[in-house]
């Protein structure tokens, strides 16, 4: 999730809101346009019928005021956008929608009822659905921003994947123990967990800490600045599948922030990308909110990056706080 790590990793947070249940399909259609015109914007690939299947399958589920997040990956070329969004709690049982629309085939995969188990375990009305531009449907994350769980409890579920309990060792060794979100990949067959990093460390983890992580995991070599970069994070997050015990991949968070500048990033970004940065549409005031992850699989380091089209109450009063706490 190119990038759909990065933005769900670090905002969503809940919304109890009556206007969720009444969006109606001008949601739908507002949501769409937002899409389309960040996607001419960095010159990715875009098609009506990619993308509104998805978007008419949870018609009544969208409104204003839930989490609307873009992304893509630092690069020359951006073959696939992401976006991510709240629906509301209306909508139960996002993966029961999924089916039923077609956007999804039932499989007889553990993947089709880990997410019942989990809400079951947890129960939560906090779902996003993530797709991308090409790709279509892809994930339903669910958030757990009172009730964290842990490895343990995770792992005692009958369909969750063995390396989630194979790596627990791991994870208790690196204190990520407090499961926050949880993301479903239906079409890659994976699992993510976005651990909170404690509040003594979270923005300020230690180089060779997280340079010991990315070795352990058989992580491709990491570059000097994406590892100082990959200190800032206050999620980590993981990927695991059903067919693997090792982790595949591994990404730190930093807080999201607003205008971030591309010159204080790790990667060296072209100017259409750094456009996605700066002007991508939004409607809440002040400037653009933007996310970060720095991202880690055997093969390579990525830089996901995004853009929040649309925030919650809930969200932005975090982000305002923040902003006090650093002026």
């Amino acid at each position: 999730m190119v990038g759909s790590h990065t933005r769900i990793s670090q905002n969503l947070i809940g919304i109890d809101c009556l206007e969720c249940l009444v969006s109606g399909a001008t949601g739908a259609e507002k949501l769409y346009s937002a899409i389309e015109e960040s996607a001419r914007m960095v010159d990715a690939p875009f098609s009506r019928d990619k993308v509104w299947p998805t978007l008419s399958a949870f018609e009544g589920g969208f409104s204003d005021a839930g989490g609307v997040i873009l992304s893509l990956q630092a690069g020359t070329h951006v073959p696939e956008m992401e976006y991510s969004a709240q629906v509301s709690p209306g909508i139960s049982d996002p993966y029961a929608r999924a089916l039923a629309s077609g956007i999804l085939t039932e499989t007889d995969h553990p993947v089709s009822t880990v997410l019942a188990e989990i809400v079951s375990l947890a129960p939560t009305s906090e779902h996003y659905i993530d797709c991308g531009i090409v790709g279509g449907f892809k994930k339903i994350y669910a958030n757990f921003p009172h009730d964290q769980q842990t490895v343990a409890a995770l792992a005692g579920l009958p369909s969750m994947p063995r390396a989630v309990g194979g790596n627990a060792e791991f994870f208790a060794r690196h204190g990520l123990d407090r499961v926050a979100l949880i993301g479903v990949d239906y079409v890659n067959k994976t699992i993510n967990l976005y651990f909170q990093v404690s509040a003594a460390t979270a923005g300020n983890l230690d180089q060779k800490t997280v340079s010991a992580m990315l070795h352990e995991t058989g992580m491709s070599e990491p570059s000097d600045a994406m590892v100082a970069y990959a200190c800032q994070a206050y999620r980590i997050y993981t990927t695991l599948s059903w067919d693997a015990e090792e982790i595949l991949r591994i990404a730190f968070a930093p807080k999201p922030r607003r205008g971030i500048d591309p010159a204080d990033l790790p990667a060296r970004l072209e100017p259409r990308i750094e456009k996605f940065l700066r002007a991508t549409p939004h409607k809440y005031p002040g400037a653009l909110i933007n996310a970060t992850a720095a991202k880690w699989s055997p093969e390579r380091e990525v830089l996901d990056l995004a853009a929040h089209y649309q925030v919650s109450a809930v969200q932005m009063k975090a982000i305002e706080a923040e902003e006090g706490q650093a002026s």
